[in-house]
């Protein structure tokens, strides 16, 4: 493959100026071994919680650095920034730190939570815009702000100083590890992150394979690397929002290229799964881009046996209203959870015989949808069943079939499933 030639490059001088810059602003988070992950993987896994930042992510790094190297006369006009999430939270309580003005753009569905914690980084130093109904609607609200009005656009990845900024997670973990660390997992969204941190392992740490990683409805980067130039997807699936990007940074992809040993991508139900396996065993509570690096270990697990291993704890800016949503996917994903068009006999006792003989001893009905057509011999339901084992499933099917309630399986057509359930 043709290497892209690296127009820039962070340097380490650099990444260790910007460090002593945020001293007072970031949190140095802890690098710390996880137990049940190590024992999980027969390997010393070692999580960086940036999720214990002052707003629960990293992005504040790259965020303050690029804001406060503005000029005088760039900080009188103010700065605009689009995000609809960890961005706008660095950015709000950076303008407060600095006591610059700054407007910020976001998705008008962006849930109220998200909104307030923005507010409250920021109090009195930000405006917050509600535009559109998607991130490029706000962003491009932004940019015209940003024109119309003479301000400094502050981009979410693609900018040296965000970059450095965020490299700062890399020179910290550097520091702190006691040994020399084998693999290091990245989550990637524009390339921030994984450009800064890999900039500086490349310089300290050249041994160390470091692996990025991106949820499996928006291979951004991974289509990038693989095309030999930085794409735009045509569409992508949002529910990672802290790592979900049609298009990474131009900046970002030439340094990762690079740097990368391997770039993969994980299901969303895995990192569902992962997410809940967190918040039960561990009590960390980590939004669905934090818990993309652990949940990339199982690719991994042979190559991990024995070495040690660390992974980046991006964030923890989780909506509690998104739980439900979590669970399903992690059951799905699991096989677990199963959806159907059961097709009832219009008579009498029908649901009480699909209970009784149908259902196993330890499935549970979880969704039910119907309506009584009395001009009709079956009436049509769609039914929701989460079961004990995946194993279940053929058997399952089997006595729907032999007892004629069968009348179609919804997991596996996609279009047909969003519409129904």
């Amino acid at each position: 493959m043709e290497t892209k030639t690296t127009y820039y490059y962070p340097t380490i001088d650099a990444v260790r100026a910007t460090a002593a810059k945020l001293k007072d602003v970031a949190t140095k988070t802890p690098l710390m071994v996880n137990a049940r992950a190590s024992k999980n993987f027969d390997a010393n896994i070692l999580f960086k919680r940036e999720d214990l930042q002052v707003v629960r992510s990293y992005k504040i790094r790259g965020a303050y650095n690029k804001i406060s190297s503005l000029t005088e006369e760039e900080k009188q006009h103010g700065i605009v920034c689009a995000s609809a999430g960890n961005h706008a939270q660095g950015v709000a309580l950076s303008c407060n730190r600095l006591k610059i003005h700054g407007t910020i753009f976001m998705p008008a569905p962006t849930p109220l939570q998200k909104v307030e914690q923005v507010k409250m980084f920021g109090e009195n130093y930000v405006e917050i815009v509600l535009e559109g109904d998607t991130f490029d609607d706000a962003y491009h609200a932004a940019i015209e702000e940003t024109i119309s009005q003479n301000k400094t656009f502050i981009h979410p990845f693609n900018d040296p100083k965000v970059i450095e900024g965020q490299a700062t997670v890399g020179l910290e973990i550097v520091e702190q590890s006691k040994e020399k660390i084998d693999y290091l997992f990245v989550p990637v969204g524009g390339g921030g992150l994984s450009s800064g941190l890999s900039s500086v392992f490349k310089e300290l740490s050249p041994e160390t394979k470091i692996i990025g990683v991106e949820p499996k409805g928006a291979p951004s980067m991974q289509e990038a690397i693989q095309s030999n130039k930085v794409v735009t997807l045509p569409k992508i699936e949002n529910f990672v929002d802290g790592a979900a990007v049609k298009r990474v940074g131009e900046l970002n992809f030439a340094i990762c290229q690079d740097n990368l040993h391997d770039m993969i991508t994980v299901d969303e139900g895995k990192i569902c799964q992962t997410i809940l396996d967190l918040y039960n065993k561990d009590a960390i509570v980590v939004e669905p881009a934090g818990a993309l690096s652990i949940a990339a270990l199982d690719t991994y697990k042979e190559e991990i046996k024995g070495k040690n291993v660390v992974c980046i704890v991006s964030g923890s800016n989780n909506d509690i209203t998104r739980t439900a949503e979590i669970k399903e996917r992690a059951l799905l994903h699991a096989n677990l959870k199963h959806y159907f068009i059961i097709r009832f006999p219009q008579r009498a006792g029908a649901l009480k015989e699909f209970v009784a003989e149908i259902l196993g001893p330890g499935d549970d009905i979880t969704h039910f949808e119907y309506t009584k057509k009395t001009n009709r011999e079956n009436g049509a339901a769609v039914v929701g069943l989460e079961l004990k084992s995946s194993d279940d499933l053929e058997p399952l099917i089997a006595r729907m079939k032999e007892k004629k309630f069968f009348g179609d399986y919804l997991n596996n057509k996609p279009d047909l499933f969003q519409f129904l359930v």
